[in-house]
C-alpha cells in the first residue's frame, strides 16, 4: 500500500465524470487498497478516485471513530433518497482548511459493488448518509463547494465539523 497524491480544487480532474470499474484486477485492488490508506492518513471520512487523479467509479468511506469498519463502494448508485434532510458542515480533503453548510438527505439507500465485484446495498443515516451523498457526488465531477449555503469558511469555525 501506499499514500496517493489528494487532488485540490482547481485540479479538472476532479470536474470529470468517473468511467465504471468492468473487472477487479490487481491495479484496482491495489487503488482501493491506496484510498484508504491516504483517507486514513489524511483524517478523512471518505475519498472517490478522482481525489487521488484516478477516473473510476470507486469510493472508500469510513465513519467509524473506534475502529476501522471501511466501505468498499465500486460503481455506486444512489436508489433511495428521504425526504427529511440534515443541514451541516462539510469539508473536503481536496479542499483543506475550509468547510461550509450543506444540505443533504438524512437518509440514503445504495447500490455498489464490493471488493469480489458482488452487489450490495447500503442504508447510510446521519453522517455515513452525507458522507455517501458527498463521495458520489465526486464521481459526477460536483464538489461540494457548489452546494455550500452562504460562504466557505476556514474549518472549525463551527461547531460541528465534518472533516472528510
Amino acid at each position: 500500500m501506499a499514500l496517493r497524491n489528494i487532488r485540490i480544487a482547481g485540479d479538472r480532474v476532479l470536474e470529470k465524470t468517473c468511467r465504471p470499474v468492468k473487472e477487479m484486477t490487481p491495479k484496482v485492488e491495489n487503488l482501493i487498497n491506496d484510498m484508504l490508506e491516504t483517507m486514513y492518513d489524511a483524517g478523512g471520512v471518505g475519498l472517490a478516485a478522482p481525489q487521488v487523479g484516478i477516473l473510476k467509479r470507486i469510493v472508500v468511506i469510513d465513519v467509524d471513530f473506534e475502529e476501522p469498519h471501511p466501505y468498499i463502494m465500486i460503481n455506486p448508485e444512489i436508489l433511495e433518497v428521504s425526504e427529511e434532510t440534515q443541514t451541516g458542515d462539510e469539508g473536503c480533503l481536496s479542499l483543506p482548511g475550509q468547510s461550509g453548510t450543506v444540505t443533504r438527505p438524512m437518509r440514503v439507500k445504495a447500490r455498489a459493488l464490493d471488493r469480489n465485484m458482488e452487489p450490495y446495498e447500503i442504508e447510510g443515516e446521519g453522517l455515513l448518509a452525507r458522507a455517501i451523498c458527498h463521495e458520489l457526488d465526486h464521481l459526477d465531477g460536483i464538489l461540494y463547494m457548489t452546494k455550500v449555503e452562504g460562504e466557505l469558511r476556514e474549518a472549525g469555525a463551527s461547531e460541528e465539523e465534518f472533516a472528510q
